[in-house]
């Protein structure tokens, strides 16, 4: 079942589920060319929502609550968008990187279409994650982009979401190898089954799974992975296999309940500043710490490390696991939550549309309606903490939503939606307008 000639395959709904398990044959996942290669990740998006609500109702039939927090989810959901968003603008950097390798210093070219070369590339790809995802944990600069994806302190489908936008752009180094003699094409498919596969361990409605926890990463590994307890620091950093990690001694079974997030939580929903707020930490560390040695060890050393300790820092400095531990979680009106959730359900559609229409698309237009995206994810990050100076940001966003809207700059994926956007963003900045005039006369009123 395919496309235009040279353009990606389609796939059917029952391949796409199964490329979410890593379970899609050789046969029906093998291409000539990268540019046949299905866009695997972006086809799992209904997938996504679908698995989230199962995750849901199942929490609430096994322990009547449900897996996640609006507040939280939407924070993770927001910080998976904003790490696709480059992609909306430039190729992939790692095939990019990956097909200049191939296409100037490959030393062979394994067959495309051979079984052994698609399974000598899953092998490949996890090995290659598996590297990566240890050095990212133990080298400090590269912890400041990924500690993004440990930030929550729930542990749901929703953390399977929740990605780095920094990261990409060191993780490519690691594939480099393969492409001395694996097909660009193979490495394109496998790059997103690795990906895919590591959405649905992030759960704990899923206890054990026997024999394959020998084998396979499952939620049980990585539920330690994400783990701040001192017994779950620097494990278990295997992407599909858990075997890495019994061969080179970084496995460790669960065992004590698992308290989830940073060793030092970062307490915000703003997805931009849990970006860049380790990169902050590390430039002021870096130029507070004296001595030029010692200066570079703050880079590429381990995130605990200070002079006169060890490369990692010294364990007995990570906190210690009460059980009292308190998610962060500040008190907001309930309809603020509804509100937060209609709107962050328009910009799924608005970035799923912009995903749609991208070709077709000017320069100018793709910027626009990204700039409204980061405006929009910023916004609800403030919401969700209950910032003062939230409902400003938002009056701006509003207005800015009906003036692009009006101009065609912006587009639902739903025409019969167009004019109930218009609506309800202009009913939107006037509550905030009123709200904030509220504010102000009740600061006049206290100072009289």
């Amino acid at each position: 079942m395919g496309s235009e000639a040279g353009g990606p395959r389609a796939t059917a709904p029952g391949q796409q589920l199964r490329a979410l398990f890593y379970v899609l044959p050789p046969g029906e996942s093998s291409f000539r060319t990268v540019e046949e290669v299905p866009d695997y990740v972006e086809k799992s998006i209904p997938f996504f929502i679908a698995f989230i609500g199962l995750e849901f109702a199942v929490s609430w039939v096994q322990k009547r609550k449900l897996s996640g927090r609006i507040n939280d989810g939407i924070s993770s959901l927001s910080l998976g968008i904003l790490s696709r968003l480059p992609d909306v603008l430039f190729r992939s950097v790692d095939l990019i990187s990956y097909i200049y390798v191939w296409n100037n210093y490959r030393l062979f070219e394994l067959p495309w279409d051979s079984p052994w070369t698609w399974y000598l590339t899953l092998l490949g790809v996890d090995f290659a994650y598996y590297c990566f995802h240890r050095i990212s944990h133990e080298v400090n600069i590269l912890w400041a982009a990924h500690q993004v994806h440990h930030s929550s302190e729930d542990y749901n489908l929703f953390t399977a979401l929740r990605q780095s936008v920094l990261q990409k752009y060191t993780s490519w180094i690691f594939n480099l190898p393969m492409a001395l003699f694996i097909p660009p094409s193979v490495f394109a498919v496998h790059l997103q089954f690795n990906l895919l596969y590591q959405f649905w361990i992030h759960t704990e409605v899923i206890t054990n799974l026997g024999p394959l926890e020998w084998i396979l990463n499952t939620p049980s590994h990585h539920r330690v992975h994400h783990g701040r307890n001192p017994y779950c620091i620097d494990k278990n950093y295997g992407g599909t296999f858990i075997i890495w990690d019994r061969i080179f001694g970084t496995f460790e079974a669960e065992d004590a309940k698992v308290v989830y997030g940073l060793t030092h939580p970062v307490n915000s929903f703003d997805p931009i500043m849990l970006q860049l707020r380790p990169l902050a930490h590390i430039w002021n560390t870096f130029w507070a710490t004296p001595g030029f040695c010692n200066k570079l060890s703050v880079i590429f050393k381990g995130p605990g490390w200070g002079p006169g300790k060890p490369r990692l820092g010294l364990p007995e400095e990570i906190p210690v696991i009460t059980g009292k531990e308190v998610p962060f979680n500040p008190s907001v009106p309930a309809y603020l939550n509804c509100y937060a959730v209609v709107h962050f359900a328009v910009i799924m559609d608005l970035y799923t549309e912009l995903l749609g229409t991208v070709t077709m698309l000017s320069q100018g237009t793709i910027l626009l309606r990204i700039g409204f995206i980061i405006l929009s994810l910023t916004s609800f990050g403030l919401l969700m903490e209950n910032r003062p100076k939230a409902g400003i940001l938002e009056i701006i966003r509003c207005l800015v939503f009906v003036g692009v809207y009006k101009l065609g700059h912006l587009r639902s994926q739903f025409s019969s939606l167009c004019y109930a956007y218009e609506v309800l963003f202009s009913l939107c900045a006037a509550f905030w307008g009123i709200q904030i005039m509220k504010r102000i006369t009740s600061s006049k009123d206290k100072h009289h």
